[in-house]
């Protein structure tokens, strides 16, 4: 996996939010969270298993909607984090974390209803082994993000701390099938890439986004888009 010991430096995991989802980030926050909700629905009762859960901005929203959830990640930094957001957010008692690989995921089989994966796959080098253990565990449900190859993306991948995994419509659609799920419903956004909007203020950012929006929902807009939201089913 791409970026572990970046991920687990404790100066990275305290500043992280802030870096990525303060000023235009917060559009990004916004538009990620509004995803994993349209894809798995209400989740009151449900059990949930976050993939690298990062500081628990997935977990804890998911929490907060009454989902049993389960937190796991690499970085014992970010789990920290994680469970201080939990603490402050009054859910400290509703959500579990825990270190681990996703790779060998410590649960049975279709123990969770849903498993969500945002932010991973584009660090992950052996994609089709991490899907199949997701996978394994999810009894129904799997929601997972990519960045895109043919977009936007690819034009500053080269200056982040450890690049990205981009991927094509043909390499999901390979790995979806390959780990036994079917596709409901995918989408793209993002025509302008995440480090653009971080970089910027939250009005001007919320402007770019209004046109970004307009034009990605135009003809040929989900082929220039850079981030796709993905959500399977357990056949």
């Amino acid at each position: 996996m791409k970026g572990q010991e970046w991920y687990q430096a404790t100066d990275v995991a305290q500043e992280y939010d802030d870096k990525r989802f303060s000023r235009g980030g917060r559009l990004i926050d916004r538009r990620e969270k509004e995803a994993v909700l349209d894809a798995i629905g209400p989740v009151d009762g449900k059990n949930v298993l976050e993939i690298a859960c990062g500081t628990g901005r997935f977990t804890v929203m998911l929490a907060e909607r009454g989902a049993n959830v389960v937190g796991l990640d690499i970085s014992a930094e970010m789990l920290s984090e994680a469970r201080a957001k939990a603490r402050a957010r009054g859910v400290g008692d509703a959500v579990e974390f825990l270190r681990g690989d996703a790779g060998r995921l410590p649960f049975e089989d279709d123990e969770f209803d849903a498993v969500v994966a945002m932010r991973f796959f584009h660090l992950a080098d052996t994609p089709a082994a991490y899907l199949d253990e997701i996978r394994r565990v999810s009894g129904d449900q799997v929601m997972f993000d990519t960045f895109k190859r043919y977009s936007a993306r690819s034009v500053y991948n080269w200056a982040l701390p450890m690049g990205s995994r981009l991927y094509s419509r043909s390499e999901v659609d390979s790995l979806i099938e390959g780990a036994g799920l079917e596709l409901v419903e995918d989408s793209h956004d993002f025509l302008l890439p995440y480090g653009f909007y971080r970089k910027i203020p939250n009005g001007v950012a919320s402007g770019l986004r209004s046109l970004d929006t307009m034009l990605g929902g135009g003809p040929g807009g989900d082929a220039l888009a850079s981030v796709s939201y993905w959500h399977a089913s357990v056949e």
